[in-house]
């Protein structure tokens, strides 16, 4: 038997987008279901339990070998994130008529987001960033949304913040259940339910069985792989026909007495526009090991005595997401040449702030953290995200047409809040 529910609005994904919309939707009294294929996880910044949050309890890849980051909880990507909260996007969401300067000013001022104090700053970290103001690359400190004063500098945010120092969504889902939103977890969203060109709800399949949530609005917010495979099975073929992942590549060097170990990832940048972005950043114990393989393995490459920065570029958007789940992201040689460029000032910087030269790692894997413009504007959704089919939205990274090269968290809130006053009004 199908259990049936109803409400005005439904959601499906709990990560920066799903979760803002269902808080700001719900505040404004809105009847809203929100739907999330994982759990909401207590244990949070361990090892042991940070692997269990990425899809297929590891990572998932395209056929041409890119990880592609994806968690699969409440609260999303947001949990195991750096907290960066750099603003992007902003000007070619503009250019296609989006305004969103008040919705980043309400987030940033939501989300208390400023650069951190030297305390929550590794040595090492800081070295490198002295060191790329010495060769005259302009760092600069990235705003968080991390609060200072609870972090205890444990060097594991990517495995979740265990004291609660770091926002993620999961703190605006549980402003959205205050206020009366319902959340349904362990159920995954199959297909978007129609009827004469408007959408009418969701089918989707739940721990006790296959449940129909009809509504008299839907919206799609399960990542950048996810949300076109929804997509895709809902009758709207042409998702999940270009894909950009923002990859990184990470480069590290041995020195006789700094680490990264004891502090904030990716405390300051140093920003090529369009080009690349380059974090000081240190791999947690076991990708370490993964990564750095059989010199770590041997002692001949100790973390407690490396430094790493990354490289992460704006890819181009040539790859795809196909209904059975298979992705395809080649790096092209565009791509290539960024990563050369980014990775030969990695080298020169960390050199500087004291790398041996010999010791030079480049790490071959290339990841990415940041899937989408699997249903861009213009091509899948319009400028007010909606679909061809009249009341279903999509609202995460899937619908930026470009890859921004840059943390999208801030950027995907503050259009999240954009979206949720338009649909507020309908």
């Amino acid at each position: 038997m199908i259990k049936t529910l109803e409400t005005e609005i439904v959601i499906v994904g709990s990560g920066p987008a799903g979760a803002t919309l269902a808080k700001e939707l719900s505040k404004r009294r809105k009847k809203v279901v929100l739907i999330e294929r994982g759990r909401r996880e207590i244990k949070l910044g361990r090892m042991k339990d940070g692997l269990r949050f990425y899809e297929k309890h590891t990572f998932q890849k395209s056929k041409e070998g890119t990880v592609l980051y994806g968690t699969n909880m409440v609260g999303g990507t947001s949990v195991v994130a750096s907290g960066n909260a750099l603003r992007c996007s902003q000007k070619e969401l503009l250019d296609l008529g989006i305004e969103l300067e008040n919705d980043f000013l309400e987030a940033e001022r939501e989300l208390k987001a400023a650069p951190l104090p030297d305390k929550c700053i590794s040595e090492g970290a800081r070295k490198i960033l002295e060191s790329a103001q010495a060769l005259g690359l302009q760092p600069k400190r990235i705003p968080k949304f991390i609060n200072p004063e609870k972090c205890k500098i444990c060097g594991y945010c990517v495995m979740g913040c265990r004291y609660n120092a770091k926002w993620s969504a999961m703190n605006y889902v549980d402003e959205a259940v205050k206020d009366g939103a319902a959340l349904i977890t362990q159920t995954k969203a199959i297909k978007v339910l129609t009827a004469g060109g408007k959408a009418q709800g969701i089918e989707a399949a739940g721990p006790d069985g296959p449940i129909k949530i009809m509504s008299d609005i839907v919206i799609i917010s399960a990542g950048g792989i996810q949300t076109p495979i929804i997509l895709q099975k809902s009758g709207i073929i042409n998702a999940g026909k270009r894909l950009f992942c923002d990859p990184w590549m990470t480069t590290y060097g041995i020195t006789k007495n700094l680490n990264q170990v004891k502090g904030v990832n990716a405390p300051g940048y140093v920003l090529k526009p369009q080009r690349f972005i380059l974090f000081p950043v240190i791999d947690p114990p076991v990708q370490f090991l993964l990564y750095t393989g059989r010199r770590s393995l041997f002692g001949r490459f100790p973390r407690q005595k490396a430094l790493g920065m990354m490289t992460k570029i704006a890819d181009e958007p040539v790859g795809k997401v196909h209904l059975n789940g298979c992705i395809e992201k080649p790096i092209t040689s565009k791509d290539k040449e960024k990563f050369k460029e980014g990775n030969r000032l990695v080298k020169e910087i960390l050199i500087k702030a004291g790398a041996d030269p010999k010791s030079i790692l480049t790490i071959k894997q290339i990841r990415g953290p940041h899937p989408g413009g699997t249903a861009a504007i213009g091509e899948v959704v319009n400028n007010n995200l909606e679909t061809a089919v009249k009341n279903l939205f999509v609202c995460d990274n899937s619908v930026l047409p470009e890859a921004p090269g840059l943390p999208p968290i801030l950027t995907i809130i503050a259009l999240s809040k954009w979206l949720s006053k338009k649909i507020a009004s309908i």
